[in-house]
């Protein structure tokens, strides 16, 4: 026998209600469930030196050598989960509870762990609320000085099927643990130089990443990404970057990152490492929010080695078009809870997309007043007046707002021009003005202005997945789907992936490939259910096959978010160039049983 024993920490999963959602819709449910592991379970088990040792239908066992790295791990996939159900009705989300525990299991010849351990991780993923995290005693008193989250004591509590009770501690992700002044000065530790105040727009430390190598020519190809990923960022006029010189001084520490925050003045830091192992490489990169210690982002990379330079910068791409939506989704997750007499003007812009995103006239509304407050202070603010305009486009175009559509437009425009006039060598307000180019039927100059947008933030996917809609729509659909890619490449959590996800449907639905438009819209409303044109494009492309059931439910999600509408109703105008594309969309509408 090969078995060995061993004390490991176990991190146990599952999805909350796993059989109600696939009752519900099984295809669908397992689209998403494919999708997370994919983009958020595997990638966070990763980065935090995990091993998968087994998955059921809707759980996972993950063994882990550090309970810290096994909380780190849990933390960030609640986390993540969190803001994956931003928008989602309560019956569609998926919502995961886990349990960790510390100690003695028996590893098998083919990897599988057996033993107390592990039915005691399983018992106690199974109390842990929606969103939670239960640990054992053993395994709490293994982290409970490094927590920053509130805990519950849930006492000495019996398992099924386990002889004695055991303490268990409940983890309330993203509720902050309160600490008198006193706690707060012991938490953060004494540094020789005083602490910055830390500006009011989002600011980020770069790390050199860490060499594990032992191979002193790989120092400077980690030097190398941090530099690039520096310079990259600091193109990021809404993002306040601290130079290399002083991000650097850390290089070779142990450090805490509340006192690289403290002492920066910034509110995030970047840190990562790289290893080589013959002629691969793997990096990893993690953000974190410093005044926490908390994970924003994590992700790992393992590539060939063959051109160090074409590595170096794909890296550097991926990495930093991960960073801007991450740091996004942490600002808009600081202004929840609080009321907006209390917010700033950075935080007002952010609770406002937190509204645009959630595609409804009460949040369209919300968004144009924060926005409002905004400009009354600052009118030259380029990202609140492309906020503004992109805000007049969502609400002309479903009708979210009192002022007819072509009021809207008129106002979209005006406020797009004053963001360029503001900071023409802004991506974003650039990119804004293109999407009225071309809802106003200039596809041309849409396209040049994006590429402009492109140049001036080649990370952008806001302007590449606009240029992928502005292909799309004027008639070159095969050359749209590339740009739409790599806008979900560079963002793949960005709020508006829905909308690239839908373009993609429409791309595939204006190339006649109806099966394939059906599969990207449904993966659209998987993503948030709550865009009209992902249900439209569901709804035309199933008819086109005379697939009824699909047809029809997507004509039910469709009227639910435009209540009463028509083929002629305004808010299905689209910047269709050509005629046949437009025709072909109203037939599938007609087939599935919407009036004229």
């Amino acid at each position: 026998m090969n078995d060995t024993r061993k004390i490991v920490a176990i991190l146990a999963a599952d999805v909350v209600g796993y059989s109600r959602l696939t009752g519900a819709d099984e295809d669908r449910t397992l689209a998403r469930l494919r999708t997370l592991r994919g983009d958020l379970l595997d990638p966070t088990i990763a980065v935090h030196n995990g091993r998968i040792v087994k998955r059921t239908g809707d759980g996972v066992l993950v063994e882990f050598r550090s309970v810290v790295n096994a909380v780190r791990c849990a933390i960030e996939v609640q986390n993540g989960m969190t803001e994956r159900n931003a928008g989602l009705p309560p019956g569609r989300r998926i919502d995961f509870r886990i349990g960790i525990h510390l100690g003695d299991i028996v590893e098998e010849s083919d990897g599988d762990l057996m033993g107390d351990g592990v039915n005691i991780a399983a018992r106690l993923e199974g109390i842990a609320l929606p969103g939670a995290i239960c640990l054992s005693e053993d395994a709490y008193r293994q982290v409970k000085a490094r927590l920053d989250l509130a805990v519950s004591d849930l006492g000495a509590t019996r398992l099924k099927n386990i002889a004695d009770p055991i303490r268990v501690y409940s983890l309330q992700v993203g509720a902050p643990v309160e600490m008198t002044p006193a706690q707060r000065e012991s938490e953060l530790p004494h540094a020789p130089s005083a602490s910055l105040a830390v500006p009011d727009k989002p600011s980020i430390a770069v790390l050199a990443f860490e060499n594990m190598s032992g191979d002193i020519d790989q120092e400077f190809f980690a030097d190398g990404i941090a530099e690039d990923i520096i310079t990259t960022l600091s193109k990021a006029r809404w993002l306040f970057v601290v130079a290399r010189n002083s991000s650097f001084s850390y290089k070779g520490k142990s450090t805490d990152m509340r006192q690289v925050g403290a002492e920066l003045g910034v509110r995030y830091v970047l840190e990562g490492s790289v290893r080589k192992s013959g002629k691969r490489v793997r990096i990893t990169a993690q953000l974190i929010e410093a005044s926490s210690g908390h994970h924003v982002w994590a992700e790992r990379y393992d590539r060939a080695l063959e051109d160090i330079f074409a590595v170096q910068d794909e890296i550097t791409q991926s990495i930093t078009g991960a960073i801007a939506p991450g740091i996004v989704a942490a600002e808009i997750q600081r202004t929840h809870g609080r009321n907006a007499a209390e917010l700033g003007q950075w935080e007002r812009v952010m609770r406002a997309h937190w509204h645009v995103q959630r595609f409804s006239r009460q949040d369209c509304n919300d968004a144009m007043t924060l926005i409002d407050e905004v400009l009354r202070c600052d009118p030259s603010n380029a990202m609140a007046l492309a906020d503004l305009a992109y805000n007049w486009h969502m609400g002309g175009l479903f009708g979210w707002c009192t002022e007819p559509p072509s009021v809207a437009m008129e106002r979209m425009g005006e406020a797009a021009r004053l963001a360029v006039g503001a900071d023409d060598r802004d991506a974003a307000a650039q990119t804004t003005l293109a999407v009225y180019e071309l809802f106003g039927n200039h596809h041309d100059d849409a396209i040049k202005r994006l590429q402009r947008a492109i140049q001036l933030d080649p990370n952008s996917s806001f302007a590449r997945g606009y240029l992928g809609a502005a292909c799309s729509f004027a008639g070159m659909p095969d050359r749209a789907l590339p740009a739409l890619q790599e806008a979900m490449r560079l963002s793949p959590r960005d709020y508006l992936t829905v909308i690239w996800h839908t373009c993609c449907a429409w791309s595939h639905l204006h190339a006649e490939r109806f099966a394939e438009s059906v599969a990207c819209a449904k993966q659209a409303i998987d993503f948030n259910p709550s865009f009209p044109d992902s249900h439209a494009t569901l709804t035309a492309a199933a008819a086109h096959l005379r697939h009824a059931a699909d047809a029809k439910a997507g004509l039910v999600g469709l009227l639910r978010l435009l209540p009463g509408l028509s083929t002629t109703d305004p808010r299905l105008i689209r910047p269709f160039r050509r005629q046949t594309d437009c025709e072909r969309f109203l037939a599938g509408l007609r087939i599935a049983g919407l009036p004229d």
